[in-house]
């Protein structure tokens, strides 16, 4: 067993480590307001683009400074707003057709049946955590507007009240569990992609929206929720190896997965984003950021090699490149 023995130590000793381990600091009072305000442990994960080889040294390459780390740190919250943007668009999509499909296939308050759902989906906890939400969320118009006005109906709202009381993670769940063929069927019409599959990409997005929330890191990381790869591919599916290079010249031969990476979520993403907002660029707009930043390493985000002139990000990429967007 390995006693935790690392000291904590405050700005000063943190300035004193980050010297120590070759960080050239030129205006302290710069370097102690970024640590003071973003923190020393959140930005150690930017850090390691940096290190001299091997990283268990943490030391920093000559000449590196807090601006070269903050540069990375900036480019991982840009992409995190921008997979807001579209992770938004797709949420509200199955929002909408769950809510529908449920409200034409089982009337309004359907829902309350545990018969519609998988028998091993706790029905019970969807009941509560609604009404949970509803005493939380008592003060929505649309929710005293039900409750002073239908008397009579039941306590929990029609199902499309519902969807927008629960969290995404929960919509992603509820619909993971839906049981009978004509419900799913309705949903994979829409979407054009089977239901097993969809529930692996919407339960993945569900959590790469609350990484994405909660301003964790996004580049450079192994993700443990991940979306499926079709059995049967679609159409524009891109190329996607068991491993690729990382291209470090410290450690060359090393590869990495890139199905594990950011690049298997943002494929998902942009193929369900050709349905829900075919006319959006929002993958031009990603083609720009990774554009205006050529240092931040593709590999380690998972982008494969040729990954720009697969058919699924070649109309974003001369998008993004004529400068036909705003």
């Amino acid at each position: 067993m390995t006693v935790f023995d690392k000291p904590a130590l405050d700005i000063d000793g943190q300035l004193t480590t980050l010297r120590d381990r070759g960080l050239l600091i030129t205006d302290e009072a710069y370097t102690r307001h970024v640590l003071t305000h973003i923190g020393y442990y959140r930005l150690s994960a930017y850090t390691r683009p940096f290190y001299l080889s091997p990283e268990t040294e943490h030391h920093f390459l000559a000449g590196t400074t807090i601006d070269d780390v903050l540069a990375v740190y900036a480019f991982d919250r840009e992409l995190r707003l921008l997979l807001l943007d579209a992770i938004e668009r797709l949420e509200v999509a199955l929002r909408a057709q769950l809510a529908n499909t449920l409200a034409v296939h089982h009337a309004p308050h359907g829902y309350l049946d545990p018969a519609v759902f998988d028998s091993r989906y706790r029905h019970s906890w969807l009941l509560d955590k609604l009404e949970q939400a509803s005493r939380e969320r008592e003060v929505e118009a649309f929710l005293a507007h039900y409750r002073s006005k239908y008397t009579a109906a039941p306590t929990q709202p029609p199902i499309w009240m519902a969807v927008e009381l629960l969290t995404f993670k929960e919509v992603s769940t509820l619909f993971a569990n839906l049981r009978l063929a004509t419900d799913t069927q309705r949903i994979e019409t829409h979407f054009g992609l089977r239901f097993p599959l969809l529930k692996s990409w919407f339960r993945s997005l569900s959590d790469l929206r609350n990484l994405c929330a909660h301003h964790a890191r996004v580049w450079n990381r192994e993700f443990g929720s991940r979306p499926e790869i079709p059995k049967r591919l679609p159409p524009n599916w891109p190329d996607l190896p068991a491993a690729i290079p990382t291209g470090s010249q410290r450690t060359p031969g090393q590869t990495l997965d890139p199905r594990r990476r950011l690049y298997m979520q943002l494929v998902a993403i942009q193929s369900l984003m050709n349905t829900v907002s075919p006319g959006s660029h929002w993958a031009s707009r990603l083609i720009q950021l990774l554009d205006r930043h050529p240092r931040m390493s593709r590999p380690h985000m998972g982008f494969v090699p040729g990954w720009e002139s697969e058919p699924l990000w070649r109309p974003a990429v001369a998008q993004a490149r004529a400068g036909s967007i705003a």
